[in-house]
């Protein structure tokens, strides 16, 4: 089996969003995760389509500063973009490198800091 397939299963598990970009600024891919948080704005419609469809100049302006960044330095790597005291997380933007260490896109990362509720090895017997 591809390695390729492990990571792919690796996002899909992760229930926080996870919306990866191009260096164009287009949704390459979405986890299930993202398609439902983003259900209002087209879900899995995105994909294909220019990150900057959902977000105002102001935001397109950061999000362009930060790939320009991360292609500074093979040491910029993730940055905090803010803070969801609502939903209790915190987003990160975090760089995607080829082999080479070359930037080749970009992922929204949501870590939420609730403590965990499930019983440790909660298997549902």
């Amino acid at each position: 089996m591809k390695l390729e397939t492990y990571f792919r299963s690796v996002i899909d598990q992760d229930i926080s969003p996870v919306v990866l970009c191009n260096l164009e600024h287009e949704i390459i891919y979405m986890n299930p995760a993202a398609v439902k948080r983003y259900e209002k704005q087209g879900g899995e419609a995105l994909m294909g389509k220019s990150l900057f469809f959902c977000h105002n100049q102001e935001a397109q302006e950061k999000i362009k500063k930060v790939v320009s960044w991360f292609q500074d330095s093979r040491e910029h790597n993730r940055i905090y973009t803010f803070r969801n005291d609502k939903e209790n997380k915190d987003v990160y933007m975090v760089a995607l490198r080829d082999e080479g260490g070359t930037v080749i896109g970009y992922y929204e990362k949501h870590e939420y800091r609730d403590k965990e509720c499930m019983a440790r090895y909660d298997f549902g017997e």
